[in-house]
């Protein structure tokens, strides 16, 4: 499987697994598992064919580790970032003192009022560095990254948690937490 293979599959599981597993007809557990059998099964009869070996494939060499397999690599799950409702089981963490989130200036205003959303997904993503910030907030054009206090927020009771792939997650971030 080349690199662009690759990457039209993790898109097309990204699809599968965080929003609409529908697509296929595939049903998550309660806590976003999928069956990996069924799963590339459902996947070939849309076009989307690749093996249990390259599933893993994917799995271990995704950039953003979005994806994670059970103990024994029958089920496979995405890490964070759903927009339909899965219990991830996450654990609290007490967040670094800062953390970043990249977005891009037409969304700048309505944080500046609202602060950050969680919108269409289960939580508000933040980084630990700056650089992952700038990769996410690229997407959608030329990124600003914000400074989030997140130390003073934990102090203030806001609950924070750590995902598999070190992606942290909070309900919300209000706008005076923001360093914009």
């Amino acid at each position: 499987m080349n690199e662009k293979q690759k990457k039209e599959i993790g898109k097309f599981l990204s699809l599968i697994l965080r929003h609409s597993p529908e697509t296929i007809q595939i049903k998550l557990d309660e806590n976003g598992w999928a069956d990996t059998a069924e799963l590339i099964s459902r996947c070939a009869k849309r076009g989307k064919t690749f093996t249990q070996e390259d599933l893993e494939e994917i799995v271990r060499t995704n950039d953003k580790q979005r994806y994670a397999f059970n103990e024994d690599n029958t089920k496979i799950r995405a890490n964070q970032g759903h927009s339909i409702e899965v219990d991830l089981a996450l654990k609290t963490a007490e967040p670094p003192e800062f953390l970043f989130h990249g977005t891009v200036s037409k969304f700048v205003e309505a944080i500046r009022k609202e602060g950050l959303q969680k919108m269409s997904r289960q939580h508000v993503h933040l980084s630990e560095d700056k650089t992952t910030a700038e990769k996410v907030g690229s997407r959608r054009g030329v990124p600003v990254i914000l400074t989030v206090r997140s130390g003073e927020m934990h102090q203030d009771g806001v609950v924070f948690y750590l995902s598999e792939n070190g992606v942290w997650l909070t309900d919300q971030v209000p706008a005076k937490y923001i360093n914009f």
